[in-house]
């Protein structure tokens, strides 16, 4: 039980702004710190994947999107001690001297298509004949020290306890939710960037659409309410939000629908905070196999997670929350990931539309069975025939992606 609880605390972290640009920032103030000073020159190394997802997003507090100016505000601002929040320093006056600090520093922007990870990020920076390096790899704010033997991920992989469905269902039904209160306020932390949303003009606008045309019923405030804080987030609102297993998106995506619907059906808290467990521990327990960054779309693993959570607040028990998540892998298991950018809030919302969809078929036990697709009886064969995809199978798919993206006219 301490050990997933550990795990979880972990895992479900405040972030603010998109967690590659920002994991670059923290790599890049890292380094500074090491060195002493601000650099006149920054190489910054980077995986594919986190090259995609960092291309097109918004960074906090700027008005602006992409690498160059989350690296530059690493180096002048940034604060490594922060983690996720390493850019909440940002302001008017900061982002003004990293515009002209831009001007004068050589910057540069390299994709390592043979790195050792598929989270992977390695700076140097240099000024005055003096040199230092950081790097990031495995997981977003996981620092590798020079002369490390072991990856990052053989050290998660001995550190993390195994789990299956059924652990995640006993640990939910059997906790002291005392100790979940912090997925409370991060579904909370959440719900308030979706509010922010609908006060602004965020990325495309769906949460505040949504939020605008119709949120009389349950679902429609569903929607609004994930895409919205989606909308901020992807935009660079400098707002936090509670990421799950590196991903704000994700973190909505899971925590968003479940207490929306709790608070609509005035759920009592225990109940509440049971399902926010349900929902978390399952993303967490599916990025396990298939790993931080893929060419899977990170909203099918989240929304998963809510179909989870929503079939138990509306009286399911363990049988009925794996018809929903069949339901899941039987529906939206192909969503490719190509990148972080404002259009995310689109994805979001079919992946939680489809969540509610199946927690509801799931209720009436109506699910997919072991005759359709990569559905399987077992559960946990499942769901690691949808991992094994996503890890194994679309290696090539992301490879195609960042050449269209890279390449575009």
């Amino acid at each position: 039980m301490n050990t997933i609880l550990a795990l979880l605390h972990q895992e479900v972290i405040p972030a603010i702004g998109c967690t590659e640009p920002i994991a670059v920032a923290l790599c890049v103030a890292r380094a500074k710190e090491k060195l002493g000073a601000e650099p006149t020159q920054i190489i910054v190394e980077l995986s594919k994947n986190i090259y995609k997802n960092a291309m097109a997003v918004g960074i906090p507090n700027t008005g602006m999107t992409g690498l160059q100016i989350a690296i530059a505000l690493g180096a002048t601002i940034g604060k490594s001690e922060y983690m996720l929040e390493v850019l909440r320093d940002t302001n008017e006056a900061a982002v003004t001297y990293a515009k002209k600090y831009m001007e004068h520093t050589d910057i540069q922007i390299v994709v390592k298509m043979d790195a050792p990870d598929v989270l992977y990020i390695h700076t140097t920076v240099s000024t005055n004949n003096r040199h230092a390096q950081a790097t990031i790899q495995g997981d977003h704010t996981h620092f590798v020290e020079q002369g490390e033997e072991q990856s990052p991920e053989d050290k998660k992989e001995n550190a993390e306890p195994a789990l299956t469905m059924r652990r995640v269902w006993d640990y939910a039904m059997n906790v002291d939710v005392n100790h979940m209160q912090f997925l409370l306020e991060g579904a909370k932390m959440n719900m308030a960037a979706a509010e922010k949303s609908f006060m602004g003009n965020y990325g495309h606008g769906l949460g505040r659409m949504l939020h605008k045309s119709n949120t009389a019923d349950i679902f429609s405030k569903i929607l609004a309410y994930t895409s919205g804080a989606c909308d901020a987030r992807m935009s660079g609102a400098m707002i936090p939000v509670m990421s799950n297993s590196g991903s704000g998106n994700q973190g909505i995506s899971c925590s968003v629908p479940v207490y929306v619907y709790a608070l609509e059906n005035n759920i009592d808290e225990e109940k509440t905070l049971r399902a926010l467990t349900l929902s978390n521990l399952t993303v967490i327990y599916i990025k396990q196999s298939l790993g931080r960054l893929s060419a899977l779309c990170g909203c099918v693993v989240a929304a998963t997670g809510s179909a989870v959570g929503l079939t138990y607040l509306m009286g399911g028990r363990f049988q009925e929350i794996t018809y929903a998540i069949k339901n899941m892998i039987a529906n939206i298991s192909g969503m490719i990931c190509d990148g972080a950018k404002p259009g995310c809030a689109l994805k979001v919302t079919s992946g939680v539309s489809t969540a509610v969809l199946s927690a509801h078929l799931a209720m009436q036990h109506s699910y997919a069975d072991a005759s359709e697709g990569i559905v399987e009886e077992d559960i946990d064969r499942t769901i690691h025939n949808l991992t094994r995809i996503g890890h194994d199978g679309m290696t090539q798919t992301d490879d195609v992606i960042l050449d269209i993206m890279t390449h575009k006219c």
